[in-house]
Order: structure tokens, then sequence, then C-alpha cells
């Protein structure tokens, strides 16, 4: 990687100019221009110090490293791990709190690290072999032995993961050479697009929220993502509901 072409390259995918980017990491114009163009080899701190003002993720920020010709600063765990038990724990408490409702805990990728036992529900019929840790929830959601038959608003339910694999292209072509050509379906919430799912306790409507570990300082904290669902209406809350307490029953 070119290191003057790969920070310009993420400067003015930020919409930053060298002015705003050299206030924000503390130097002149000037000297950021000699970096960019190469004139001027920066230092590790100032690397360090440029992408953090870039508010690039920790991988970018390693590879911004590398290609200046430092090591990376920050560390890259396998989730198994000893370091990460605390995290574990964490994700545990987190994923049976939100009972009873689906919950699931992915990596970059979108493979399926965590979830609880609520997302058995999103998940009854599907193929076994699209199912578990390590399978990938957006291929599971898309796919024609997954979710995607008992998808009411496929349209946009894929629309809206397709639009977030910008990281992955070959996944997001695998899955979007899955999907047929679709309208959109009336009916969609103004400030959030609902997944609209057939269950065996009648039809569901979730919302989904996003929660990451905003201050982790290891590569694969910082790309991991709790995703939980949430009912969008109260017969979803009521189903919901039943399916859990069955499911303790027994």
């Amino acid at each position: 990687m070119d290191f003057p072409r790969a920070l310009r390259d993420r400067r003015t995918r930020r919409q930053l100019s060298q002015l705003d980017l050299a206030l924000r990491a503390g130097t002149t114009q000037r000297h950021l221009s000699f970096i960019e163009s190469g004139r001027s080899r920066p230092g590790r701190t100032m690397v360090v110090r440029l992408a953090e003002s870039l508010e690039l993720p920790l991988r970018e920020r390693n590879e911004l490293l590398l290609a200046a010709g430092y090591a990376p600063v920050y560390p890259e765990s396998s989730f198994d791990d000893p370091v990460l038990a605390p995290v574990r724990e964490a994700i545990d408490h987190i994923l049976r709190g939100h009972l009873p409702y689906p919950a699931v805990v992915v990596d970059r990728g979108g493979d399926l690290i965590a979830a609880n036992s609520a997302f058995e529900l999103l998940t009854e019929g599907a193929a076994a072999e699209l199912v578990g840790p390590g399978r990938n929830v957006y291929r599971l959601a898309l796919h024609p032995q997954g979710l995607a038959p008992r998808i009411r608003n496929l349209a946009e339910w894929a629309r809206h993961i397709l639009a977030g694999l910008d990281h992955s292209a070959a996944l997001r072509d695998e899955l979007a050479g899955y999907l047929p050509e679709l309208e959109p379906s009336a009916g969609q919430l103004g400030f959030a697009v609902p997944l609209q799912l057939d269950s065996s306790y009648g039809e569901l409507h979730l919302m989904t929220t996003v929660t990451t570990f905003a201050t982790a300082v290891d590569v694969t904290l910082s790309e991991l993502k709790l995703e939980a669902f949430l009912p969008a209406d109260p017969m979803t809350t009521e189903a919901l509901i039943t399916a859990h307490s069955a499911r303790v029953a027994g």
C-alpha cells in the first residue's frame, strides 16, 4: 500500500480538506501536504494521530501504519483468547438480558459469534448448514433455504442488508444473486426498515438496533456488533413473550 495515496484517499473519502485534517491532528497544512505528496515521511506518532483524527476503524489504522513502514499498534486477539474472557462474559450477560427478544453478536464479516435462545424463533425452518456459530447471518437472512421465504418485505430488508456490505463485495454479489427483481412493498415505517417475518407464533414485525464496543483498543473487539431485534407492534411483543415462556417451560 502506498502510504501518501492511502492517507489522501481516506481523507477525501471523509470529505476533509488538508487544513481540516491538519488542525485535527495538531500539525500544519504544509506538513500534511508534504506527507501526502511523499516529500516528507511521518513518524509513527504522527501516523497514529492522523489515523485517529480520521476516525478510522482499528484495522485500517494498523494498515496505515504498515503502509508507512511501522508495526501495527492495535492487537488483534482471537475471540477465544483468555484476554477477552471478560468480554465474552459481558456478551453472554447482554444476550440473556435482552430476552425475550432475539439478539445476536456477529464479527466484521457477519459471521455469528453468539446468540440468545430467542433467535431460534427467527431461524426456524432454515437449513442446518446456515445456522449456528461461525455461519454468516446475512447469508442466513437472504438464502432461499434461510429466512428469505418467510420474509414478507424481502425487497426492503434485502436492500437494508446489502447496503451494509460495502466492505465485502464478494458476499454482497452472492446474496444479490439470490434475490429476484422485487418492487418495494407499501407500509414501511418512516424511521426504520422493519423485518416482517412469518413464524410459528404469527407474523413478527421487528426493528433492529446495533451496539458496538466504542472504546475498544483490540481489533477483534472493535469489530464485534450486537444486533438486537425489538418488537415494532404489540402483537409481536406478545408473540415473543409467549415463545420465550414456551422455551423456558421446556
